[in-house]
């Protein structure tokens, strides 16, 4: 990998990483406010690390050690520089696998996205599906038959994998809807700031899932997925100490986001199924997509 490819894999990574934890950063504002000086400042420095290389560092090389458990815990973590041929074809072999739970998750999370959460309308038809708000449990699972029917021909592992990333779509929203109640009580309440402290950071772990299965979208080299996301952690912790608001502006960037992740968990799949995705197309379809709804967010010209 050439050292232009691999910077335009980490920048795309940073950019998909902060895009998708946007909420997160508003959620972490709305609660530090309500916080002593002191626990803010515990949980802005202390808590990146947290974030960084408890959550985004390790959950990757987890998932790559369970994809292919033969390569041990350092080949899951080197596998992709490393010149060990049997490594190479054990993570190749396995990759299907994981490119597919990931894709699944993904595009889960677009549909949620699309029929259920409260948006600003940037293209035609949003509107049109928001109303529709009752079918997204028939499209998902009508999407998940299919996927899992096509994906027992090739190998009954990769169907498995299916359903366990829709199941951990269903886990993390569903404790997101719980946390998005409970944030509320937490900003009239008078729990303790090391509680507020543990809620933002259990919050902070449900929303890195996003970024990192995503993140397999741009590369399978655990090292450069590490690399991207903290970085990407690091912004979300700067909009969290003084740029939300000006963040919130933008009105559309959600919906770049959720684009960005709908074609991402399109890439994944199809990959699983051996149709070839150029290393380059991730990062510069989510550049795109971003950029465009950056750009329509600063015309704001709402869409219905």
């Amino acid at each position: 990998m050439d050292i232009g490819s691999i910077v335009l894999i980490v920048a795309g990574l940073v950019l998909f990483e902060t895009i998708t934890s946007i909420d997160n950063a508003i959620i972490n504002a709305q609660v530090l406010v309500t916080m002593q000086p002191w626990a803010r400042r515990w949980f802005l420095v202390w808590g990146l690390l947290f974030a960084v290389f408890l959550v985004r560092g390790l959950l990757p090389w987890l998932i790559v050690w369970a994809t292919v458990p033969e390569m041990g815990p350092i080949g899951a973590l080197t596998a992709t520089f490393s010149g060990d041929a049997s490594v190479t074809a054990a993570l190749e072999q396995s990759a299907p696998l994981l490119l597919i739970g990931g894709g699944t998750f993904l595009v889960f999370v677009f549909f949620h996205w699309l029929f259920l959460e409260p948006k600003n309308f940037g293209l035609v038809g949003e509107a049109f599906f928001q109303r529709q708000g009752g079918w997204f449990f028939a499209v998902i699972s009508v999407l998940l038959a299919i996927l899992v029917w096509f994906a027992l021909r090739e190998d009954p592992l990769m169907a498995f994998s299916a359903v366990i990333g829709s199941t951990a779509f269903f886990i993390t929203h569903g404790f997101r809807e719980h946390a998005a109640q409970a944030e509320k009580g937490l900003m009239h309440t008078r729990l303790s700031d090391w509680s507020k402290i543990l809620y933002l950071e259990v919050i902070d772990a449900s929303f890195s899932v996003d970024g990192v299965l995503g993140a397999f979208a741009f590369t399978l080299s655990v090292p450069l997925i590490l690399l991207g996301n903290g970085l990407g952690a690091l912004v979300v912790r700067q909009l969290t100490i003084g740029n939300v608001d000006r963040i919130r502006k933008y009105m559309y960037l959600k919906n770049g986001a959720m684009y960005s992740v709908l074609l991402l968990g399109f890439f994944m799949v199809s990959e699983s199924f051996g149709l070839h995705v150029p290393a380059w197309v991730s990062p510069i379809t989510t550049f795109g997509l971003v950029g465009f709804f950056f750009l329509k967010s600063r015309a704001a010209v709402p869409v219905s």
